[in-house]
């Protein structure tokens, strides 16, 4: 059997009941991905944390960081590593953690389940706050390479946001930021989408791929925030 078919597995300290068929039974927390994605060299096994041993709460001794992938595969407290030829089927892979969604297959609609994996491309408002020239609404960007963010407030065009270029790490979330001189007072809406540097664009949220999901996991639609203004 080729490398390609091959499984590594992350096991967590803790752990939990779980009932499978009416069987209970103790499960680990675990997740596992291809031996490719295990051995990209940005995945790290991280003791410490700005120069000091890595508290318990974020997985002491030892916790899987996964850059560029959904928070569930950065598995804390660490206690064991293994390499299957089969595929890792508990709970928390199987079951939990999936995104369900809608597909159509030869004129019939089917339900399709996929494991939790990688971020998203996405962006979202997060706050609006008063300046010397009016307001500034302030947001971030995550789950790809950014190439620019663009913010539509009510029913009006997409205009460009200004990206906080300080941080410029490969997975670092990037802040951006929009002036917005003598809104309005009463209720106003708040989109931001993002575009990748591949061209990909961060779907509304009537888009089908998002539309047709019906689970709230890699929801990365486009956020709207309401914002009152007084």
């Amino acid at each position: 059997m080729g490398t390609e078919h091959l499984e590594v597995v992350f096991f967590g300290t803790d752990k939990g009941e779980v009932t499978i068929r009416d069987i209970k039974m103790q499960q680990n927390f675990a997740r596992s991905m291809s031996l490719a994605d295990a051995m990209n060299p940005d995945n790290l096994l991280c003791y410490e944390m700005n120069g000091a041993t890595l508290p318990a709460p974020n997985g002491f001794p030892l916790r899987l960081i996964t850059p560029g992938w959904y928070g569930i595969a950065n598995v804390k407290w660490l206690k064991g590593i293994e390499v299957r030829d089969t595929r890792f089927m508990s709970l928390l892979m199987g079951r939990d953690y999936v995104t369900i969604r809608e597909e159509e297959h030869n004129g019939e609609t089917v339900r399709a389940e996929t494991s939790v994996g990688r971020a998203l491309l996405k962006s979202a408002p997060a706050k609006v706050t008063r300046n010397d020239s009016g307001h500034r609404v302030v947001g971030a960007a995550w789950g790809a390479p950014i190439d620019r963010v663009e913010l539509k407030i009510d029913q009006g065009p997409w205009m460009p946001a200004v990206i906080d270029h300080s941080e410029e790490a490969e997975y670092a979330w990037k802040i951006w930021s929009l002036d917005w001189p003598n809104p309005s007072p009463g209720e106003h809406t708040v989109t931001s989408r993002a575009i990748s540097t591949a061209g990909q664009i961060q779907p509304a949220m009537d888009d089908p791929l998002i539309a047709k999901k019906h689970t709230y996991w890699e929801s990365n639609g486009q956020v709207t925030r309401r914002i009152r203004i007084v």
